[in-house]
C-alpha cells in the first residue's frame, strides 16, 4: 500500500497542538506543545498531550494521550490556571523532563517521566541552592516559554516575554542548571535584547518577544524565538550557550512576509499572528516546526512544519509557508483535498494579523475568511473554510500535476456567484466554477486545465454572500 502524504496542519484538523516543540526519540517524533481549545476564549484551554510519528512518515501521527495535566501542579489543584508553551530534554538519568509556567504565575515548574510519550509526574519548580524559586526572588525577571537543552551534566534554561516599549524587561534569559535538574548553577544571563534595549546590538526590528527554543547544530547554538512582530520566528547563533549570540535571520513567517518569490515582500498571504516552535533534523533533513491561527480569533492554533535547508556558513533561509511541508515534495495533483490545508487565505484587504493581534487583525469582521470545523471541541469534524465573501482566496501549494482537465468544489451556504481556479495568487482566472446558495454540502465542477507541472492552486470567490467551502478536486 501506498505511503499516505503528509500535509499542514500535520495533525487532524480537529486538533490544536500550538508552540510545537519537536524531538527524535527512539526512532519517533514526538511533538510537545500546549493545546488550544476549538472555539476557547484565551490561550492553552486544555491539558498537555503529545503526538509522535515514525522518523521516515511525517503523515502518519498518534496521539499518545494526556501526558500532563494543570491540576498535576500543586499550584494549581483546582484547574484554574492553564499549561502554556512547554519543553522537554533528556536528563543525564535518561529520564524526560518536562518545563512548563502555568498561566498565572512566574516560575518555571519541572514533570518527569520514564519515557517520551508520558505520563509525566510532578517533579519541582526551578531554584536557587536556598530553594528560592526563580522568578520569585528579588531582582527576578518573570519567567515565561521554558526552552531546555542538557549537555551532560548541565541543563540550560531559556526563559522570557518582553511586550514592545516594556522597559522592565531586558530580553531572554540562560540559567544553567545542575544535575538534579532543579538548582540553579549560574544565575540568568540575558542573551538576546528586548525591544527597549536593542540599539546597537544587531537585533533592531526582531527583538526578543517569547517562544525561546535552543538547538545545537555542529558546534553551533541556534536560540529561535519569536520576535517583537509575532509572526516571525528568527534565529540567532553563538559557539557558546549563555552568551555572544548574534542575530542570524527570519526562519519562517506564519503570514509568509518578507517572501518575494511568488508576492511582493510585505504582502501577508494569510492571516498571521504569535508563532512558537523549533527546529528539529529528522533522518537527516532539517525541518522547522511553527503554528498558524485557525477560526478567526489567536486562540484556536494549529500546528505546521516545513523543509529548511542550512547555507555553508550556517545560515537559514526562510521558507515559504505551504500546505506540502510535511511530504517532502509537492502533492500528487489528482484527487480529492480538503480546503482547511490552504496555507494561504486572504481578500482584497491586506490583514496581517488574526484576531486579538492589532488593529488591523482579521477578527469579529464579517469581511474574512477562516479555517473552522463543526461541533465542539474534540469532535472529529473534518475542518473547512467559512466566510468566502467577495475576493476571499484560499490557496494550497504545491501539487504535480498532469492532464487534469476537471476541477470540483464542495460548497454549502447563501450565495450566488462562482470560484474563480487560478495557479498564482494574482494571476489569471484558468475558468471559474458557479456555485449558488445552499444548506449542505453540494459539488460542483467545470472544465478548467491545469497546466502539467508543480503547480499552486487559488480558489478565489466573486459574487455575493460568503460561502463555506470544504474541498477541491483536481480530476
Amino acid at each position: 500500500m501506498a505511503k499516505k502524504q503528509g500535509f499542514n496542519p500535520y495533525l487532524p484538523s480537529w486538533e490544536y497542538v500550538p508552540d510545537g516543540e519537536p524531538y527524535v526519540f527512539e526512532g519517533r517524533v514526538y511533538v510537545y506543545g500546549s493545546h488550544d481549545r476549538f472555539n476557547g476564549h484565551v490561550f492553552c484551554l486544555n491539558d498537555y498531550v503529545c503526538w509522535s510519528a515514525p522518523e521516515h512518515d511525517l503523515s502518519d501521527w498518534r496521539c499518545e494521550g494526556v501526558i500532563y495535566r494543570s491540576t498535576d501542579d500543586p499550584l494549581d489543584p483546582d484547574g484554574r490556571m492553564c499549561l502554556y508553551a512547554p519543553d522537554v530534554t533528556v536528563g543525564p538519568d535518561g529520564r524526560y523532563y518536562l518545563y512548563y509556567v502555568l498561566d498565572k504565575v512566574s516560575v518555571v515548574s519541572v514533570a518527569v517521566s520514564d519515557t517520551p510519550g508520558g505520563k509525566f509526574e510532578f517533579y519541582g519548580y526551578v531554584q536557587d541552592a536556598q530553594g528560592g524559586r526563580l522568578g520569585q526572588r528579588e531582582g527576578d525577571e518573570p519567567q515565561f516559554d521554558p526552552g531546555v537543552l542538557t549537555e551532560g551534566d548541565r541543563t540550560y534554561l531559556y526563559t522570557g516575554f518582553c511586550a514592545r516599549g516594556d522597559r522592565s524587561r531586558h530580553g531572554a534569559m540562560a540559567t544553567v542548571l545542575g544535575p538534579d535538574m532543579l538548582t540553579i548553577l549560574e544565575e540568568p544571563n540575558f542573551v538576546l535584547p528586548s525591544e527597549p534595549y536593542s540599539a546597537g546590538s544587531g537585533f533592531e526590528g526582531y527583538e526578543f518577544f517569547e517562544a525561546p527554543s535552543i538547538r545545537k547544530r555542529g558546534d553551533l547554538y541556534y536560540l529561535i524565538y519569536s520576535s517583537i512582530s509575532m509572526h516571525e520566528l528568527c534565529y540567532a547563533t553563538s559557539v557558546h550557550p549563555t552568551r555572544d549570540f548574534t542575530y542570524g535571520g527570519v526562519i519562517v513567517s506564519n503570514c509568509d512576509l518578507h517572501i518575494d518569490t511568488y508576492k511582493p515582500a510585505e504582502k501577508p498571504i494569510y492571516y498571521g499572528g504569535n508563532n512558537h516552535g523549533s527546529l528539529v533534523e529528522i533522518a537527516d533533513d532539517w525541518y522547522i516546526f511553527y503554528h498558524r491561527h485557525t477560526n478567526g480569533t489567536a486562540f484556536c492554533r494549529q500546528g505546521c512544519l516545513e523543509p529548511i535547508e542550512f547555507a555553508a556558513d550556517g545560515t537559514i533561509p526562510q521558507v515559504e509557508i505551504t500546505t506540502s511541508g510535511p511530504n517532502g515534495g509537492p502533492l500528487e495533483g489528482r484527487g480529492e483535498y480538503p480546503a482547511y490545508l490552504a496555507c494561504h487565505l486572504f481578500r482584497r484587504e491586506d490583514a496581517m494579523y488574526t484576531g486579538g493581534f492589532g488593529p488591523e487583525g482579521a477578527w469579529m469582521d464579517a469581511r474574512f475568511p477562516k479555517i473552522t470545523q463543526d461541533g465542539r471541541d474534540g469532535d472529529e469534524e473534518v475542518g473547512y473554510i467559512a466566510n468566502m465573501t467577495e475576493t476571499s482566496t484560499a490557496g494550497f501549494k504545491y501539487f504535480h500535476c498532469e492532464g487534469i482537465r476537471r476541477v470540483k468544489i464542495k460548497t454549502r451556504g447563501y450565495c450566488k456567484g462562482a470560484f474563480e481556479v487560478k495557479i498564482s495568487w494574482d494571476g489569471p482566472a484558468l475558468g471559474s466554477i458557479p456555485v449558488s446558495s445552499t444548506n449542505v454540502w453540494v459539488e460542483s465542477q467545470a472544465e478548467i486545465v491545469i497546466p502539467d507541472g508543480v503547480q499552486a492552486l487559488y480558489l478565489t470567490y466573486v459574487g455575493s454572500g460568503g460561502p463555506s467551502l470544504a474541498s477541491f478536486t483536481l480530476a
